[in-house]
């Protein structure tokens, strides 16, 4: 099954649901991986969530990794619980 890639920018037109799992735990090293990614070397990882309409996936820079989201540029927001796949 291929993910829809997606702008950053239509993120915020999706409804975000939760994944079928919760991978907040087993995405940690991830997303401390790609939050200094983006930070230190403006490089980008490709962020995979669930939405309600299928899972999609955007191919983004990780400005910070809060308790409960990722943020992106432009004060956009992805739900941890929604994380299906991180790569970089």
């Amino acid at each position: 099954m291929s993910v829809e890639l997606i702008e950053k920018e239509h993120i915020s037109y999706l409804n975000i649901i939760s994944a079928k799992e919760d991978h907040t735990e087993e995405f940690k090293d991830k997303l401390a991986t790609v939050e200094r990614l983006g930070n230190e070397f403006k490089g980008k990882a490709v962020i995979t969530f669930n939405t309600t309409i299928g899972p999609k996936r955007v191919d983004t820079t990780v400005w910070a990794v809060t308790e409960k989201y990722i943020q992106l540029k432009n004060n956009i927001h992805i739900p941890l619980k929604s994380l299906i796949d991180i790569d970089f």
